[in-house]
């Protein structure tokens, strides 16, 4: 196996590394501590499964995830974060991601979720699944976020993390005209006023560290 582990904590990426080298069909393990990184590896070597922190500085994860699906749509992409799945999983998984995970499992959880995914499943949870069960079930979402389009969630984010609309603009390739106009939608599909009311809610539902 081909693995290339993105997150930009050290400790944790020499934690997995550690876990990962262990097994005996590991042949390279890489590693990446920001989103661009991810991508400038992913075109340079091949990989058998990238495992991504959604949370990382150069790029937001799930637009690294959105760019991985379009280049390399046959690799898989399993997430492996410290967002509770109940917030952003099942968002991930519409977009492409082959697996969710958080950080508080155990390691033989982690290569099960490799393995699984390694052979063309989707890796989930029971707790996950049943909440997707519900909301197909039901028809409708639990929270308010989950009915913003990928990019509303995206700018979403970017506001909670305290960044301006000319920051945003300038990360996405947006003008500032155009995220206004997101944030404006935002606002008005989460029927709330201000930032410092997206702010609140985005720490409230630990969309952001």
């Amino acid at each position: 196996m081909r693995i290339m582990i993105a997150d930009d904590h050290p400790i944790f990426r020499s934690g997995v590394k550690e876990i990962l080298g262990r097994e005996k069909d590991v042949e390279l393990i890489g590693e990446a501590d920001n989103g661009r990184k991810v991508l400038e590896l992913a075109r340079k070597q091949r990989w058998d499964v990238i495992v991504l922190d959604i949370t990382m500085p150069g790029k937001e994860g799930m637009e690294v995830l959105e760019e991985l699906r379009r280049e390399q749509p046959n690799l898989p992409v399993l997430i492996l974060s410290a967002h509770p799945e109940d917030q952003l999983a099942l968002r991930l998984l519409k977009a492409g991601a082959a697996g969710y995970l958080t950080k508080d499992k155990a390691p033989e959880v982690l290569l099960a979720a490799i393995r699984k995914v390694l052979a063309g499943d989707k890796y989930i949870s029971d707790s996950l699944a049943h909440k997707a069960i519900r909301q197909m079930v039901s028809g409708t979402a639990e929270s308010l976020h989950e009915a913003l389009s990928d990019r509303e969630y995206q700018v979403l984010c970017m506001i909670a993390s305290g960044k301006t609309t000319q920051e945003i603009g300038k990360e996405l390739f947006l003008s500032v005209r155009t995220v206004s106009t997101y944030r404006a939608r935002i606002l008005e599909k989460m029927q709330m006023k201000t930032n410092a009311d997206l702010i609140r809610y985005a720490l409230q539902n630990k969309l952001t560290d």
